[in-house]
């Protein structure tokens, strides 16, 4: 179980935290878009649903939009972000 992330294109980034519980994806995630320009966007895959809730606050408060939260058929968490 390691973290992957990764530039996948210019401007788009992929973060793979699934099978880390709080507070790490919510760390990993903050630590990734430290790394990020304004305007990037970063791919994040989760399955620890406790981490939504304090994903959400922290870009809300960092300034960050998440343009789309879906689920996938193994039951992870696909969001999109885009750095504010």
């Amino acid at each position: 179980m390691a973290v992957q992330f990764r530039r996948q294109s210019e401007g788009v980034y992929f973060l793979d935290v699934k099978g880390y519980v709080c507070p790490h994806p919510q760390l990993y995630t903050k630590k990734s878009l430290e790394k990020m320009k304004p305007g990037d966007v970063l791919d994040l895959v989760f399955d620890n649903p406790s981490s939504a809730e304090s994903i959400n606050s922290m870009c809300e408060a960092a300034g960050n939009e998440i343009v789309s939260k879906v689920k996938d058929a193994s039951g992870a968490m696909v969001w999109r972000i885009k750095k504010g």
